[in-house]
């Protein structure tokens, strides 16, 4: 007679998760039973202390696991080392500043959010809610529960809780990306291409986890790693279930050929959730990613990297060229996400030690580069033919002349760019820096090469927006800058000031990088 033994939980390494989604839990009752116009600062507030207890939470844990070493958590379902809870500190801060750019209204009272999603775009429904000053408080608990999976992303140990993880991240996301106020139906129409990309890339996954069962026995990723070198004659499985569920995460994290959402995901989902998704949803896939490959398949990198490189090579190359023929700026950073994307999956084949800290050290300063871009499309607005300010203003040529209308606006937009591009004194620079190290030490120097090339490139459309903003006359007065209730601006502030000094000071961040270079076996 068998007899089930529970497992035993360390809940104390559970911390960070359960703050999110508790307080995930707790703002769907709100929800329920708030008045309605109490929910929003409370859902704001109970929001904002999650994410910042996460954010403490990580930091008490870090501390333990320096001191008492990585430990396995439920069974091996969770791993709690320093590549996880460095990945999860930095989306507990992307988090919390992706939920000051969410929150924010302008001078108006306009958010970025439609005030009822199930009223039909253009209808007299609409345009009653909207009038009524109602509003879609569920955003809160929806990006909580985003947040919450993509923290158990970043440190599943098995492939059960990585698929799990990955629904929980994702379908928040699917319902996020179609509230957008204004643009509705490009906003519904982003909403339906995410959701029928993103279940054929939960298929691969559950695909790819069936045969790695199929071939190890079991779905944990030590297990796994320990049947590659002892299992003789079914490596047809273990290449086909490894590549399915490599197919996932570079779908995640929109490398090519599985890039084709981006964009349009990126222009109709409001911006706000563009932003934190961008951010937050890349560095949770590539935390998964680089897990996956440096436990499970060290010694199948004769097997992969040819296909690896192929992704690399095109994921730089159509990034680059797309980016630099867009009118939408949009659209420009969904393409220079891609390119980005490219340059750090060098970093994450380079199977060295190093490389783990570059990837997380680059994903820290892509994050606040893009959290604070995206925070600034949500503040430059059209102008109609009345005078009366509209939507954003997305086309290029409406960010001419900004460095003069706003020069603070147009300078933090400057910095971000010029971190996007590479140049010295950001942390774009250094983070360029310690993955293409990384990738030389490793035998990637053909990749490299070609990275740096790429990189010279995509600094073309960055320099165009910054020649636009502060040497190109405006035609007519058809953007303004809105004023808001100040939570973007104190988002882009801090998003500004730690590109700087990481930049500038970089030494204390890479050592805790560099501590984030092993992971639990």
């Amino acid at each position: 007679m068998n007899t089930f033994v529970a497992p035993e939980v360390d809940w104390a390494g559970l911390t960070p998760v359960l703050i999110v989604l508790a307080a995930a839990v707790v703002g769907v009752l709100v929800e329920a039973f708030a008045p309605r116009g109490s929910r929003r600062p409370v859902q704001l507030v109970l929001g904002l202390l999650a994410t910042a207890g996460a954010l403490v939470a990580v930091v008490w844990r870090w501390t333990v696991v320096q001191d008492a070493g990585p430990s396995a958590l439920v069974s091996g379902a969770l791993i709690e080392d320093t590549p996880a809870l460095f990945a999860q500190g930095l989306l507990a801060l992307f988090g919390l500043l992706g939920l000051l750019v969410i929150a924010d209204r302008t001078e108006s009272g306009e958010g970025a959010f439609v005030a009822q999603a199930a009223t039909r775009p253009g209808s007299t429904d609409e345009a009653d809610a909207t009038r009524a000053g109602m509003a879609q408080t569920e955003v809160y608990p929806l990006t909580l529960f985003a947040l919450g999976g993509m923290l158990l992303f970043a440190g599943a140990g098995d492939l059960l809780t990585l698929f799990v993880a990955l629904e929980v991240l994702s379908l928040p996301l699917y319902v996020l990306s179609g509230l957008a106020r204004r643009r509705r139906l490009l906003s519904q129409e982003a909403s339906v291409k995410y959701f029928l990309l993103g279940a054929f890339a939960s298929a691969f996954v559950i695909f790819g986890v069936a045969l790695l069962y199929g071939y190890s026995g079991t779905v944990r990723l030590d297990g796994i790693a320990q049947a590659v070198p002892a299992t003789v004659g079914m490596d047809w499985l273990l290449l086909g279930g490894a590549l399915m569920v490599i197919v996932g995460l570079l779908f995640k994290v929109g490398a090519v050929p599985f890039h084709a959402w981006t964009p349009d995901v990126y222009t109709g989902a409001p911006t706000p959730i563009t932003g934190f998704m961008a951010a937050a949803t890349k560095l949770a896939a590539f935390a998964a990613l680089l897990r996956f490959v440096y436990v499970v398949l060290p010694d199948m990198s004769w097997d992969l990297e040819p296909v690896m490189w192929v992704v690399i090579i095109l994921t730089m190359l159509l990034g680059t060229v797309l980016g630099i023929v867009q009118t939408d700026i949009k659209r420009m950073l969904a393409y220079s996400s891609i390119a980005h994307a490219g340059f750090v999956l060098i970093g994450v084949i380079s199977l060295t030690q190093e490389g783990i800290g570059a990837v997380l050290f680059y994903l820290l300063a892509y994050g606040l580069a893009t959290i604070g871009a995206f925070a600034l499309v949500t503040l430059v607005r059209e102008r109609d033919a009345d005078g009366n300010v509209t939507g954003e203003a997305t086309h290029l040529s409406q960010w001419a002349g900004l460095g003069r209308r706003s020069p603070a606006i147009a300078v933090a937009m400057v910095i971000f760019l010029l971190s996007f591009a590479g140049i010295p004194l950001t942390a774009g620079f250094m983070g360029k820096f310690a993955v293409f190290t990384a990738a030389v030490d490793g035998g990637g120097t053909v990749l490299v090469v070609l990275a740096v090339l790429a990189s010279a490139a995509t600094a073309f459309f960055y320099v165009r927006l910054i020649v636009l903003m502060f040497f190109t006359e405006p035609d007519g007065e058809t953007t303004a800058v809105v004023s808001s209730e100040g939570m973007t601006s104190v988002a882009v502030g801090v998003c500004a000031v730690a590109t700087v000094l990481v930049g500038v000071l970089p030494g204390p961040v890479l050592e805790l990088a560099g501590q984030a270079t092993t992971f639990l076996p």
